[in-house]
């Protein structure tokens, strides 16, 4: 059995890796010392075609598997937990469940804007934990 990555997961990981050196890592710091995510990270992740990476093309997502999630979401902690967390929810939990059990007309209505990373489902906090 051939555990080799492929071509296109190892372009997939560079693309994510290189994001992540060039965008990220130089100014996490910053970030967490505000205790603030950066608001540019998931329109550049979006743009970039990571929100949708294994969500299928006919959905507005790239049409990857699931070694490049994984691949996806290392690169993304490698740099950032935060990322990574947002990428397993929004992925994992969201996107995923719904190409799983969605309706066609859900999967049209809600798939494709997160596919495309025009939609982002998650809760804001404010400081004491309540939803804003």
């Amino acid at each position: 059995m051939d555990f080799s990555l492929s071509e296109e997961h190892l372009q997939a990981q560079k693309m994510v890796r290189d994001f992540a050196a060039k965008e990220v890592i130089p100014v996490i710091g910053e970030w967490d010392r505000k205790q603030e995510m950066n608001p540019a990270f998931l329109p550049r992740m979006a743009e970039l075609g990571i929100l949708g990476i294994c969500i299928p093309v006919r959905y507005g997502g790239q049409g990857f598997d699931y070694i490049t999630l994984g691949l996806v979401c290392e690169e993304l902690e490698r740099a950032d937990t935060h990322l990574r967390v947002i990428m397993s929810v929004h992925a994992g939990l969201n996107s995923l469940s719904l190409l799983q059990w969605g309706t066609e007309e859900q999967k049209q209505r809600f798939l494709v804007p997160q596919a495309k990373g025009r939609e982002v489902r998650r809760f804001l906090l404010d400081r004491t934990g309540r939803r804003q």
